[in-house]
């Protein structure tokens, strides 16, 4: 996908999420739903206006933050090597974000669900898309998973993000089926992103560890 497609998609997108926003504003209640527990029961409200205005704007603002990244990175050639793949996951980024403030809408509209089990498969695939994009992350200082080792290694960090892009794969297929679980999907959610995240950095230490080793028995000199 082109730079300026994913521009204009994004923000064509968001434009309308906020327009369908204003044409309900009349309609919505004063303050209105804005937070949920783990149960998927609302514990959270906030004025109309921000409820209406708030999610549009910083979607907005976040896709301008993610579109700015390959332009002031240093390994900018690097990131040119996936940018297709990248601003492909920044379309896919605005559709989670409106898709949250449909729901969002929704809710306080006064349709009834359970916000927890709707959101759920979203996260899903939001996380699946998330392991694909790592799959063909190439080296940079703001996209994949930047440890001090993988930023030190291109070795390291290829290694590392094939084993990310599969634990982060794995979790978003285990979010979509937790959308089942009931309340216990939730906390079956933050265990697996758990594992999803750190597994791959202690990986990369032992990968540059491993590799840091293999230096040293290289550069000492030789008894015979």
């Amino acid at each position: 996908m082109s730079n300026k497609l994913t521009l204009i998609l994004s923000f064509s997108l968001v434009l309308a999420a906020a327009v369908v926003g204003l044409a309900l504003y009349a309609q919505l209640p004063d303050p209105m739903p804005s937070h949920w527990n783990a149960a998927g029961e609302v514990d959270g409200y906030m004025s109309r206006f921000w409820g209406v205005f708030l999610l549009p704007l910083t979607t907005a603002g976040l896709t301008l933050l993610l579109f700015a990244v390959p332009f002031i990175d240093p390994l900018k050639a690097n990131i040119a090597k996936f940018r297709s793949i990248y601003n492909l996951f920044i379309v896919g980024f605005v559709v989670y974000m409106l898709y949250v403030y449909g729901l969002t809408l929704a809710a306080a509209l006064g349709y009834r669900f359970n916000m927890t089990r709707t959101l759920l498969p979203a996260m899903g695939l939001l996380f699946i898309g998330i392991g694909y994009l790592i799959k063909n992350a190439k080296r940079n200082f703001f996209i994949g998973i930047r440890t001090p080792w993988t930023l030190s290694s291109d070795t390291v960090w290829e290694k590392t993000h094939a084993l990310g892009a599969k634990t982060f794969i794995a979790s978003g297929v285990v979010i979509l089926v937790s959308a089942f679980l009931g309340e216990i999907g939730i906390w079956l959610m933050l265990a697996v992103l758990m594992v999803a995240i750190f597994v791959p950095v202690v990986y990369s230490y032992v990968l540059f560890a491993r590799e840091e080793r293999q230096e040293k028995n290289k550069a000492a000199p030789k008894r015979f």
